[in-house]
C-alpha cells in the first residue's frame, strides 16, 4: 500500500483553486528559489570544470557557438555535445530563464518572443534572479488562467513532436525540468561554498 501524502503544510496548498493541477507549478521554483537569495557574481559566473559552458562577455566564449543580444552571451552547440559539457550557474540559469519558461510563456501565454539566439542575457547574478522571477511569475500566471478548458488544448506546433499533447502535459513537464535544473544550480551552489 503506498504512504499517504502528509497534510498540506500551508494555508496556499489548502486554498489552491480546482483545477489542482493550476497550482502545482508554484511549488516548483517557489521551495528552489529562497536557496538562491544572496547570489554573488563569483558563484554566479564560477566554473565547476574546464570547458564548462557559460554566460560570458561577449566575444569571449570557449564554446563552438555563442548566442545573445546584449552584452554578454551564451555558449552552446547545436546538435549538443554528448556527453554535454558542465555548466555554471550563469549558464543553468540562463536555460531555465530562456528555454524552460521564457519560450513557453510566448507560444503560449501572449510573453515577448524569446529565444537563444536574441535574448539579453544578465551580466550579474542579480540581474539573472531578477530575469527569473519575472518570467516565472508570467508563467505561473498563464498556468493560472487556463481553467480547465485550457488545461485540455493541444500544445500546438511550438512543441514539436508534443503539438497534440494538452497543456497540461507540458505544465508537469516544465515544472519537472524547473525542478531538475534549479536543484543542479543550487548542488552547484553547495559545491562552492564546501570548498
Amino acid at each position: 500500500m503506498p504512504t499517504p501524502l502528509p497534510p498540506p503544510s500551508d494555508s496556499a496548498a489548502v486554498a489552491c483553486p480546482s483545477p489542482p493541477i493550476t497550482c502545482q507549478p508554484s511549488s516548483g521554483l517557489s521551495s528552489l528559489r529562497p536557496g538562491l537569495d544572496g547570489l554573488t557574481d563569483d558563484e554566479y559566473f564560477r566554473e565547476p570544470a574546464p570547458g564548462a559552458w557559460s554566460i560570458r562577455p561577449r566575444g569571449t566564449s570557449t564554446a563552438a557557438m555563442a548566442a545573445g543580444a546584449g552584452d554578454f552571451t551564451i555558449d552552446w552547440e547545436y546538435p549538443e555535445p554528448s556527453p554535454p559539457p558542465v555548466t555554471t550557474i550563469a549558464w543553468r540559469l540562463g536555460h531555465i530563464i530562456v528555454g524552460v519558461l521564457g519560450m513557453r510563456v510566448a507560444a503560449h501565454f501572449g510573453g515577448p518572443p524569446t529565444d537563444y539566439l536574441h535574448f539579453t542575457y544578465a551580466g550579474t547574478a542579480v540581474e539573472a534572479l531578477a530575469q527569473l522571477d519575472d518570467v516565472y511569475a508570467a508563467w505561473l500566471n498563464g498556468v493560472a488562467a487556463l481553467g480547465e478548458d485550457g488545461l485540455e488544448r493541444p500544445c500546438g506546433e511550438t512543441e514539436d513532436a508534443y503539438s497534440d499533447e494538452p497543456l497540461a502535459a507540458l505544465i508537469l513537464h516544465i515544472n519537472r525540468e524547473v525542478i531538475h535544473h534549479g536543484a543542479e544550480v543550487l548542488l552547484l551552489r553547495d559545491l562552492f561554498r564546501g570548498g
